[in-house]
């Protein structure tokens, strides 16, 4: 995420599944990759035992960002107001909303981590409904000024949260909080 909110840039597409200026916040990942950032990336994958991806991430990335296969080391559910004709592997689809999708990640990760991973609309979906315990934020040394914001839309007051942890890298900190309820 950028300094000002935003997790991709204006005008997200197939051709830029990150929007004008958005690839700028992965480049800690594919660029500029630290040991520490491998070790949080590493910690990510490994904790988690299912990952939830919301429907428009999918049809952006599984082509083009993606390759045509899964990323994930776990069973990525995807939720989606239609099930595409071309399934992938390592991928469920689930269009009857976000208390099923959670209830079958679960499952499938058993004592592991849920991984709720994007986009900002499912996110925000999940915060909305409580049903989120952990967020960790990779906080990128930029300003993007414009695009698509993690936490528009939420419209439930104040959250409170509690830090846990904090990795400083170059270029990027990942903050690890806890949701206080």
């Amino acid at each position: 995420m950028s300094l000002d909110g935003f997790i991709a840039g204006p005008n997200v597409s197939s051709k830029e599944p990150m929007g004008e200026g958005g690839e700028r916040l992965h480049d800690w990942l594919f660029k500029t990759k630290t040991e520490m950032d491998a070790r949080v990336v590493a910690e990510t994958f490994e904790s988690s035992g299912a990952v939830i991806v919301g429907g428009r991430t999918y049809k952006i990335a599984i082509h083009d960002a993606w390759g045509g296969i899964s990323p994930f080391d776990s069973t990525a559910f995807v939720l989606t107001h239609h099930v595409p004709n071309e399934k992938v592997k390592g991928f469920v689809y689930i269009t009857t909303g976000i208390d099923e999708i959670l209830s079958e990640a679960k499952k499938q990760a058993g004592i592991k981590n849920v991984w709720i991973m994007g986009g900002a609309n499912i996110i925000q979906q999940f915060i909305k409904s409580k049903l989120v315990d952990e967020m960790q934020i990779t906080l990128v040394n930029v300003l993007l000024g414009d695009g698509v914001r993690l936490f528009d839309h939420i419209d439930i007051g104040q959250i409170e949260l509690e830090r846990t942890r904090i990795i400083e890298s170059a270029g990027v900190t990942h903050i690890r909080f806890r949701v206080v309820k």
